[in-house]
């Protein structure tokens, strides 16, 4: 009876192993977005929670940049405002429903603008100000945040909420400033300030603090910026010049401080997006022949892993990933530009890594990746009989 047992068992692991090895290699992909109808190129700034909306610029059969949303293989233009002719996409809410960035107006004025249900609304500018740009926005589509004119021409940092946009001022001795993200819950800003030496400076904003600055790297001089904040806001990621006055990628965090992530060989790198809980980090870094790469940082390995290389075997002979512009909350789906060899033209892209740590639970879900599949099995399968001593 113990022997029909266990060969059972051996028969079931045997399956498991087998199916364990063709899921895994089927949750992998990368998929290139293409280009509007007779358009050249398309870069991707930002990704659904879900991996289902990408977000970015593409240009047109004109050569213009349009604002563009991606769903299911389709690739939406999402038009100017009234009379004008360009437009940038540069973020998206969790749900992939609301969609920012900025668009010309009749006048050839740069506009923040927030699109829901096809409709691109102006989200005005600064009193006194005739320009604004969107970068950042919530997770629920309610906060945005970027850049506007102040009446005296100068850009000033800014968070809109309920039609109201406000001006976040600068850090002491501050001329200009920029807002490029926002936590989910739209209560932590960062960006970038421009102290008057011309020097720039990352921040963090919150309602309480005021703007903060995130300090320099090891003998550096420049913050520089601040581009992508944790689901908290606790991490912060951008790049900042070292000693050599090099940029590099840094994570900061309020006990840790500024962190230099390294390159790829190379002497320059920078972050753009991080995960909810802040343990995965993306963006570009050169490689030793000084060319850009796709990065992918991670705080339980603490290196720098080269994108390109990893998913060389998903990408067609002569395809690079060159840039990550943006990582959904749970770490799975990232996003960017790289040259497509299939169609030799610079493409947005959209990788989906097949792991990441889910923000729902479920029972089952024994490697935390939001789904009970194979790969949950073997492990129990592998630990069946173990017990705490």
């Amino acid at each position: 009876m113990m022997q029909m047992v266990h060969s059972r068992f051996n028969a079931l692991l045997s399956a498991c192993v087998l199916s364990l090895i063709a899921t895994a290699g089927w949750s992998q992909s990368i998929t290139w977005l293409g280009v509007l109808p007779g358009g050249s190129e398309s870069e991707a700034y930002g990704v659904s929670a879900d991996g289902r909306v990408v977000v970015g610029r593409a240009r047109n059969a004109a050569g213009q940049w349009r604002a563009f949303r991606w769903e299911n293989g389709v690739m939406q233009d999402l038009g100017t405002l009234p009379g004008g002719n360009d437009s940038e996409a540069y973020g998206v809410s969790a749900d992939g429903a609301v969609v920012v960035g900025r668009a010309r107006n009749a006048a050839g004025q740069w506009r923040a603008f927030r699109w829901e249900n096809g409709v691109m609304q102006d989200l005005g500018t600064l009193p006194g100000g005739n320009w604004s740009e969107a970068y950042g926005v919530s997770a629920d589509g309610s906060v945005v945040v970027g850049r506007a004119a102040n009446a005296a021409g100068y850009s000033r940092a800014f968070r809109w909420e309920n039609g109201v946009m406000q001006d976040l001022g600068t850090l002491p001795g501050g001329s200009e400033s920029e807002a490029y993200a926002v936590s989910a819950d739209g209560t932590v800003v960062v960006g970038a300030d421009w102290d008057n030496q011309g020097y720039q400076r990352a921040f963090r904003w919150t309602a309480s603090g005021g703007m903060q600055e995130l300090g320099t790297l090891s003998g550096g001089r420049r913050g520089r910026g601040a581009n992508g904040v944790s689901a908290n806001g606790a991490v912060v990621v951008g790049g900042a010049d070292n000693a050599r006055y090099e940029r590099r990628a840094f994570r900061w965090t309020a006990s840790g401080g500024m962190q230099d992530l390294g390159t790829l060989g190379g002497s320059y790198s920078e972050a753009y997006g991080v995960s909810a809980d802040g343990s995965v980090v993306v963006g570009k870094a050169q490689n030793a022949a000084r060319q850009w790469r796709a990065f992918r940082w991670t705080a339980s390995v603490g290196d720098m892993e080269n994108l390109y290389a990893t998913y060389a075997n998903l990408l067609t002979p002569g395809s690079v990933l060159e840039e990550a512009r943006a990582i959904s909350p749970d770490g799975r789906y990232i996003v960017g530009q790289g040259y497509n060899a299939a169609t030799q033209r610079y493409e947005a892209f959209l990788l989906d890594t097949g792991t990441g740590r889910s923000p729902c639970t479920l029972n089952g879900d024994v490697n935390g990746d939001g789904r009970v599949d194979d790969a949950d099995l073997l492990t129990v399968l592998f630990n069946f009989g173990n017990q705490c001593p």
